[in-house]
């Protein structure tokens, strides 16, 4: 039986974390190239450090998207992440951009063929997942920790808190009892500061009110543990103070670790890349599952082989909350959805310019928006699923 009293902690990272700055840019490129051409194909990889940004990767696309278009845009996200500082400055940092012609023996196996579905993009294996702890049918920790930092950022770039700076880190620890989250036993939040002479005990109390107004009343106690910049000043952030990476997040993209991850990251891949398509139409499925009441939690694995369209094999797990069988469930997912990675990007209107928005704070547990964007979130199935499941 699954333990019923304990603490389980997740983290998030800011749209100005180094490795954050890195996925922004490389979903703004996957976009530039949906916008011209919505079969576009691309797999852009960054790196940033002090003043300078690495672009490469290979591309399938429109000739008119130039380096020098690439480069724009990659300072256009700089720029509304917010970098103006002496170390990493939008316009002036160095921007360098190596982007190739996709493999055509990557292509062979991708590309649809007279007597051939499309294929997938790579071999792996990709997980979703879903649980009753929030409305959002998240995990808590990971759900929380990212409100913190979104409603930083939004008191941040309004003008309402300027003293902040773009790169951040939040850590959330969450008390269970009976199964259900409860409260929050301790608060890690390291945010960049513009004034120098701030304090821990200063910066706190700037950033405590909004903190509060992001969790639900009463999970805050005297009992919880603040850790507000442990280590002092944090004046030096973003890629000058650490470099980042594309896809080094990938547990702050997902579930925080409370549910297993297939290692394939999201950032900088058209959704051909079912490292990307699929993880998010198991989140899909795996919600819908919860959504219809048919699990109190829900896991998906989804397997693939590059080159091959029909997924090699669909798990369930219900985690012993499930009111039908697992296999059942299994075979009930294959015909409300075609899970090759066409029947995605079909389904999912995974073809539009919808993933630089992705880039920070979770692709999971977000609000479906009206052009495609998180349509991995919407709960449509619920009434086919109930039917079928009986």
């Amino acid at each position: 039986m699954a333990r019923q009293d304990y603490l389980f902690t997740s983290e998030s990272v800011s749209e100005g974390h180094p490795d954050k700055v890195c996925d922004r840019i490389s979903d703004a490129v996957v976009d530039a190239y949906l916008t011209k051409m919505p079969e576009a194909r691309v797999a852009c990889e960054t790196l940033a450090t002090t003043n300078r940004v690495v672009i490469a990767g290979e591309t399938r696309g429109p000739a008119e998207i130039t380096k020098d278009y690439i480069s724009h845009i990659a300072r256009m996200a700089i720029k509304d992440i917010g970098y103006e500082q002496d170390g990493f400055h939008w316009e002036t940092c160095d921007i360098a951009v190596h982007l190739h012609a996709q493999s055509a023996h990557i292509a062979q196996g991708v590309d649809a063929g007279d007597n051939k579905d499309e294929g997938a993009g790579d071999q792996g294996i990709m997980f979703g997942y879903a649980c009753r702890e929030t409305a959002e049918l998240m995990p808590a920790p990971i759900l929380f920790s990212h409100k913190i930092l979104k409603r930083l950022a939004e008191v941040r770039k309004s003008g309402e808190v300027p003293v902040l700076g773009p790169d951040a880190k939040s850590q959330v620890t969450v008390r269970y009892a009976g199964g259900k989250p409860v409260g929050v036993t301790s608060i890690v939040l390291s945010t960049q500061h513009i004034d120098a002479s701030l304090t821990s005990r200063d910066v706190r109390a700037i950033v405590e009110p909004y903190i509060l107004e992001s969790l639900p009343e009463g999970w805050i106690t005297k009992e919880t543990v603040w850790h507000v910049n442990p280590t002092g000043t944090f004046v030096i952030g973003g890629p000058d103070g650490d470099a980042g990476l594309t896809g080094r997040k990938i547990i702050v993209d997902t579930y925080g670790g409370a549910a297993p991850h297939g290692g394939g990251a999201f950032s900088g891949k058209d959704p051909t890349k079912v490292d990307r398509s699929a993880a998010y139409a198991a989140r899909y499925l795996a919600k819908n599952v919860v959504a219809a009441e048919l699990a109190e939690r829900c896991t998906i694995q989804l397997s693939y082989a590059i080159g091959v369209a029909e997924p090699l094999s669909v798990y369930v797990d219900l985690h012993g909350t499930g009111v039908c069988d697992e296999a059942k469930l299994e075979k009930a997912l294959r015909d409300v959805m075609s899970l090759s990675p066409r029947g995605i990007r079909s389904h999912l209107q995974l073809n539009n310019p919808i993933y630089e928005r992705t880039a920070a704070y979770g692709h999971f547990g977000r609000e479906p928006e009206d052009d495609g964007g998180f349509s991995w979130e919407k709960t449509d199935l619920v009434d086919a699923l109930r039917s079928i499941a009986g």
